[in-house]
């Protein structure tokens, strides 16, 4: 992704952070007719090689995974999108000093690479969707756990499935935060954000906090 100096973000601690926070990625491969793009509920395995590994699982029909396997050595990529904002001129220092300002937009991001394997063995699917169910259910009063649906309902539901692990190759992160604007402008921005109403504005203010 283009990437001006002042908003690279390249610590992996960081960048895993963001990938546990939003673990919605946008897996993009590519195929004879283009483009191929999902959505999927990533896993990620921080401990595995110098950036990690990424597991999640698609749908046997979705023709993605099939796409992916007939060209073997090919780098998949997925996004992560972390908080985004529009960011209004109205609120830079400079357009009360010179109007020479433009909209733009603030966000963060973070593009995964690597080279996947498909999963098929049963045992390592359950223990996929077994943690993700686990993950995205411990933080409710009375969590659902995969076993409280019957045994032969799961397995069909596991034949239906195919899983796929990305050893990360690659990480990039892009934190657009205002970096570019002057001391007076980023206080206008946070301001603004701090004074909009929603939820997306409140976590830019946050993210924002310590430029």
């Amino acid at each position: 992704m283009y990437q001006p100096p002042h908003h690279v973000e390249s610590d992996v601690k960081v960048l895993h952070a963001l990938i546990r926070a939003h673990p919605l990625g946008l897996l993009v491969s590519s195929g004879a007719d283009g483009p191929v793009a999902n959505p999927l509920p990533f896993l990620l395995d921080q401990e595995i090689g110098p950036h990690g590994r990424l597991r999640a699982h698609l749908a046997r029909a979705n023709a993605q995974w099939r796409l992916i396997a007939d060209n073997p050595d090919a780098a998949v990529l997925v996004v992560f999108q972390g908080v985004d904002s529009y960011i209004t001129p109205s609120w830079y220092e400079t357009k009360r000093e010179t109007g020479k300002v433009v909209p733009t937009w603030n966000y963060i991001a973070v593009h995964a690479y690597g080279t996947p394997r498909f999963i098929e063995d049963r045992d390592e699917l359950l223990g996929i969707v077994t943690r993700l169910t686990t993950t995205h259910e411990s933080g409710r009063a009375a969590p659902w756990a995969v076993t409280d649906a019957p045994a032969d309902y799961i397995d069909g539901m596991l034949k239906a499935i195919v899983g796929i692990a990305i050893p990360i190759t690659r990480l990039e992160g892009k934190w657009k935060l205002s970096q570019n604007r002057n001391a007076a402008d980023i206080a206008g921005v946070r301001e603004g954000l701090a004074q909009e109403l929603g939820d997306d504005a409140a976590a830019m203010a946050d993210a924002m906090a310590d430029l």
